[in-house]
């Protein structure tokens, strides 16, 4: 189980970076982000009942934490903060988790990192000109 959701969580990625690439969108940090979170709940989702099995009542935070952390992001975004403080916080602390976690469920929320990565470093690209 734990193998699915990391193949699908990196699935999930390279999706979405197939579509930024492609499609170009006007706020591709808000994609990131956004996708970010949603691969981070997917995959506690998938990893639920395994967890709840193996942990108890310890899985509220073994798959609450990532979560919570990807949502920051999201709502450092909505509510005007500076959102790539943010981004990297969310990365370090995600990154961390899942490597504390990382010979159980750790693994599986690693890709997300990699959007919450290219969001920030978004944020230092330079922005394409209006000027013809």
């Amino acid at each position: 189980m734990i193998g699915l959701a990391s193949v699908g969580a990196i699935v999930g990625v390279l999706l979405v970076g197939l579509v930024v690439l492609i499609r170009k969108p006007a706020d591709t940090r808000s994609v990131l982000r956004w996708s970010a979170l949603a691969i981070t709940v997917l995959v506690a989702a998938a990893l639920t009942p395994f967890t709840v099995d193996d942990s108890g009542a310890a899985a509220t935070y073994l798959l609450g934490v990532p979560v919570v952390t990807a949502l920051l992001p999201v709502l450092a975004q909505r509510i005007g903060r500076p959102a790539l403080v943010a981004d990297l916080v969310a990365a370090l602390v995600l990154t961390g988790w899942g490597l504390l976690l990382g010979l159980g469920i750790g693994g599986a929320f690693l890709p997300a990192v990699i959007l919450l990565i290219a969001s920030a470093a978004g944020t230092w690209a330079p922005r394409p000109s209006t000027t013809a």
